[in-house]
């Protein structure tokens, strides 16, 4: 046996971390998507057992991820619970599609800024959603009300003592897991956000607390795989949409957190392809079960990570855990207080948040800084998939001005031709920038236009220019010597004049 498994003793061990690690949080990501607490089970029991059985990520985890929560919330409300078999299942297929044309690499193409800003808009919708959790009460739809009616919430808690309650739970959650990292070494074994549901669902049994728990139907029962009504959704372009939107955002988020993971350890790296083909597959299944997407979970993979696995065993084991609690002992979870799971995922959506990479960007790169949080806030104020498409755009749009970057040298002597030399990237996104400098040139002296120095000059700067020295033609005008690009299509190399005296 330790001949043909010569890590398993620390693959139990690290499996064992994060099943610890893995629960609540399964259990908290279900319940704030709006689905039954045993779907989060279901997708945990998938993410270690099938995709952790495929190659891609030796070492990384896959399971329910916050990052879904909010897109997860919009389907079930728009479409409902049914048609999120259907969602997730072409999701995943189509995971696999990508993964079969080799196109997980291009995902580490997406700028860093918009994934952190969508990861940071999540984190504030999801705070704002759960905050009203905490407090026992329903959260508004869209995430600009979540945000616009917290006041006028927190009044309504103050006078409610069964609110006052709940939110004294969630908080007390939050602080548990924040100071768990100072206990000694020991104690910190035991996950901060287990102990924190633990002793939370103690507390409420013991005092009889007035809070709302899990409702829990049995695992078979909230198994529901996709009837064909819920097939006939497709009709809908909007239900299209959604899939594009979890297919792109979680193989995004996993291929991204791959990435993170191998910096983590020195053993085999991921191959992307793969792994995105092992996300669809994982997905693919969720969906004949009817439950939620999965993704790959930095949280769960680093503490796979840290706890020492050394093989895929780990999180295959993490799975098999995961399967043996929801069939043994799922009644357990109706003691688990809502409020409690609430303060899990006000953390995890804190944690989401990159204080200070926004401010290390702001200080070395703004516009970068910008896109991160533009993407951040539209996707709090409008929704997920736009909020991150206006991020995309808006990074595409700041690659193009970066990438044309022009530079105007004046050299004038005094007398005798004025000297200007252009050199970079000269696109129509800086042709105004370059007229006015040139239209600046005294007109009464010739002028000698260097163009050698630019590495790419476009259709509407060429056109420009040209027009340029052409209007340079009235009496009393300087003529202008241009020198043309040697690698201008259909022109001769060498020096043209333009303007007055040719």
């Amino acid at each position: 046996m330790r001949d043909r498994f010569p890590h398993l003793r620390q693959d139990v061990a690290a499996s064992l971390v994060v099943f610890l690690v893995a629960l609540p949080l399964c259990i908290g990501v279900a319940v704030a998507s709006g689905v039954p607490a045993e779907l989060g089970l279901v997708t945990g029991i998938v993410g270690g057992i099938v995709t952790g059985l495929m190659r891609g990520s030796s070492l990384q985890v896959s399971g329910p991820a916050a990052g879904l929560t909010v897109l997860v919330f919009e389907a079930v409300r728009t479409y409902g619970l049914p048609v999120l078999g259907v969602i997730v299942l072409l999701a995943g297929v189509l995971q696999l599609a990508m993964g079969l044309l080799k196109w997980g690499r291009w995902f580490r193409a997406i700028s860093l800024a918009v994934v952190e800003g969508m990861l940071a808009g999540i984190g504030l919708v999801i705070i704002a959603g759960q905050l009203y959790a905490a407090a026992g009460a329903d959260a508004p739809a869209s995430g600009l009300e979540k945000v616009a009616r917290l006041p006028e919430a927190v009044v309504e808690a103050a006078g409610s003592p069964a609110a006052l309650v709940s939110f004294a739970i969630a908080a007390g959650t939050v602080v548990l897991i924040v100071l768990w990292r100072r206990l000694p070494g020991p104690v910190r074994a035991v996950p901060g956000a287990l102990a924190a549901v633990v002793l939370a669902a103690f507390l409420t049994w013991w005092l009889e607390l007035p809070v709302a728990t899990v409702e829990v139907d049995g695992l078979l029962g909230a198994v529901q795989p996709p009837g064909l009504d819920a097939f006939a959704e497709l009709a809908s372009p909007g239900l299209l949409g959604t899939v594009l939107a979890f297919a792109l955002i979680a193989s995004a988020e996993s291929l991204f957190s791959a990435a993170a993971v191998d910096r983590l350890h020195d053993g085999p790296r991921t191959h992307y392809d793969k792994e995105l083909m092992a996300q669809g597959a994982g997905n693919t299944v969720c969906g004949l079960l009817g439950a939620l997407p999965l993704t790959a979970v930095i949280v769960r993979s680093s503490a796979n990570v840290q706890a020492g696995a050394r093989t895929k065993a780990s999180r295959v084991l993490h799975g098999v855990w995961l399967l043996l609690f929801a069939a043994a002992l799922p009644a357990t979870l109706e003691l688990v207080p809502l409020a409690a799971l609430a303060g899990i995922l006000v953390h995890a959506g804190w944690k989401l948040i990159p204080f200070r990479g926004v401010v290390t960007l702001w200080r070395s790169h703004r516009g970068e800084a910008v896109v991160l949080v533009v993407t951040a806030v539209a996707i709090v104020t409008i929704d997920m998939f736009q909020g991150v498409l206006i991020g995309l755009a808006l990074s595409v749009a700041k690659a193009a001005w970066d990438a044309s970057h022009v530079r105007l040298d004046v050299v004038d002597p005094g007398a005798g031709p004025v000297r200007a030399r252009l050199s970079g990237n000269a696109t129509f996104l800086r042709l105004p920038r370059i007229l006015d400098a040139l239209e600046a040139l005294p007109r009464d002296r010739s002028v000698e236009l260097d163009l050698s120095g630019l590495h790419h000059l476009d259709h509407a700067c060429r056109a420009a220019l040209r027009t340029w020295a052409e209007q340079r033609g009235a009496p009393g005008d300087g003529p202008v010597s241009m020198t043309a690009l040697p690698a201008l299509p259909r022109q001769r190399e060498g020096r043209e004049t333009v303007g007055a005296g040719r």
